[in-house]
């Protein structure tokens, strides 16, 4: 079965920095691509940030590139993402996601991923 496990949301000022983690098991994560997702309320979900596993590929959202950071350590079967220089827009609900049929391309859109984890609300105050 596979299963996601997001963790390391919280309260933040501006400014400072969150490592959101990712727990996956369930299936081969050599061959797997993984996503964070983030929702607000009222909001659409959006992709933040992916990682192919297959050839190191990233991709980041505009709003985050520059300051948000992607990075798997497969022998742990775990993924994260270090934000940093956090602002009030990038509070949401963050989720984790794992794209395991659609091969080595990055297609940074929820439709894409297949399994879910749940989510942990980031909270940014001004």
């Amino acid at each position: 079965e596979v299963q996601l496990q997001a963790s390391g949301g919280g309260l933040v000022q501006a400014g400072g920095s969150l490592r959101l983690s990712c727990a996956a098991s369930g299936f081969t994560v050599d061959e797997a691509i993984i996503g964070w997702f983030r929702q607000a309320p009222g909001e659409e979900r959006e992709a933040v940030s992916c990682i192919s596993n297959y050839d190191g590929s990233t991709h980041y959202s505009d709003s985050v590139k520059g300051r948000f950071a992607i990075s798997s350590d497969n022998a742990k079967s775990t993924f994260y993402l270090q934000m940093n220089s956090l602002k009030p827009e990038d509070t949401a609900v963050y989720f984790c996601a794992a794209d395991l049929v659609g091969g080595w391309r990055i297609v940074p859109q929820a439709a894409a991923f297949q399994y879910w984890g749940q989510g942990t609300q980031v909270t940014v105050s001004s």
